[in-house]
């Protein structure tokens, strides 16, 4: 990664923005203090709720830190498919005694608003997901001081954040927890994600840019890895998503090492895109006729979402969490980077000297 940028932050780890309420300022302030990028999600918010959590991450600190932006979504969804799947979710809203949401709530999540307020009040790194910014977007951000990365889960959409002048391509591989950060939603391309060192060797062959891996990363053993693989920093979510720091609801962070939550799974039941999240009983029942329709689904399913999580049941709540899960730490998000630094060091010392990571 070019110097400027890793100058940034000392150690090569970075705090995943996780929209929905996981990355507050909070979070995102204590990976920053101890040497890594923090990231606020700019995701679901209004324009001025995202101003409003830059403004109290610079009063936690003064170290650079990033800001995430989900790219507008084009008008593909099947309005039909769509009143089916909420007649399916009839049910649930029975028995949550809860309205579904409305499915029309919006597109294209303040996009250019929270481009005028990225422009105004210049954040270090600015980051987007579920596509790529015009060229013309990512030279105004240039033009303020600000570093400009971008998703890709294929080499033909990392030679895309290229081309759009992109600082750097953060590769998302497969196992990652949340949603897949796809240029297009293809349903027909469904599970046939790429693994993320499969995907840093190709990414690493399609583009001359920095490569930030992201995908089931747990360990500092693992961030060497990808570092080894040819990855200049790892971005991590689910191992941050259990710190004490995060906002996420308790119950949340409990099934990510609960036994009753064994695997995860790539589904389309909670925002009509692919996320991966641990498989419970909404997933089970809903995922398999949940439409390619985002993020009408989302809208329809949040007040869902919302009253299963005041009713106290992760069974019908979102469990976003990467591969990784069951080897989530309950550490201060500062100990988290500190011990996750360690593990690195020792893990490249091991390979200096010809062991093991």
């Amino acid at each position: 990664m070019s110097s400027a940028l890793t100058d940034l932050f000392p150690l090569p780890i970075v705090q995943a923005p996780m929209a929905g309420g996981v990355s507050v300022p909070q979070l995102a302030a204590a990976v920053c203090e101890a040497g890594g990028l923090g990231f606020l999600a700019a995701g679901y918010k209004t324009p001025d709720g995202m101003y409003q959590e830059i403004k109290q991450l610079r009063s936690l600190t003064g170290r650079p830190f990033g800001v995430n932006v989900f790219m507008p979504q084009p008008e593909y969804a099947d309005p039909a498919a769509v009143d089916v799947y909420a007649h399916q979710l009839a049910g649930e809203a029975t028995w949550y005694e809860a309205e579904l949401g409305d499915p029309d709530s919006g597109r294209d999540d303040g996009f250019e608003a929270k481009l005028v307020v990225l422009r105004d009040n210049p954040v270090p790194v600015v980051s987007f997901h579920f596509g790529v910014p015009s060229r013309e977007v990512v030279d105004t951000l240039h033009r303020v001081g600000t570093f400009v990365l971008a998703a890709a889960t294929t080499p033909d959409e990392a030679r895309a954040v290229e081309r759009a002048g992109a600082d750097g391509v953060i590769a998302q591989g497969v196992e990652a927890g949340g949603h897949q950060g796809t240029h297009r939603d293809i349903p027909e391309t469904d599970g046939s994600g790429i693994g993320l060192l499969s995907l840093i060797a190709q990414v690493r062959e399609a583009v001359s840019i920095p490569i930030v891996a992201a995908g089931g990363i747990m360990r500092g053993g693992q961030i060497a890895g990808v570092l080894a693989a040819g990855a200049s920093a790892a971005q991590l979510g689910t191992a941050f998503l259990a710190t004490h720091e995060s906002g996420a609801n308790a119950l949340h962070k409990q099934a990510l090492t609960n036994p009753l939550f064994v695997r995860t799974e790539l589904t389309r039941a909670f925002s009509g895109r692919p996320a991966r999240g641990l498989v419970n009983r909404f997933l089970r029942e809903h995922g398999p006729y949940a439409p390619a329709a985002y993020p009408e689904i989302h809208h329809l399913t949040s007040p869902l979402r919302k009253a299963a999580a005041k009713a106290g049941d992760a069974q019908g709540m979102a469990l976003w969490a990467g591969q990784g899960h069951r080897m989530a730490r309950e550490l201060p998000a500062g100990q988290l980077v500190e011990v996750l630094a360690g593990e690195l060091a020792a893990a490249r010392a091991s390979l200096a000297g010809g062991g093991a990571l």
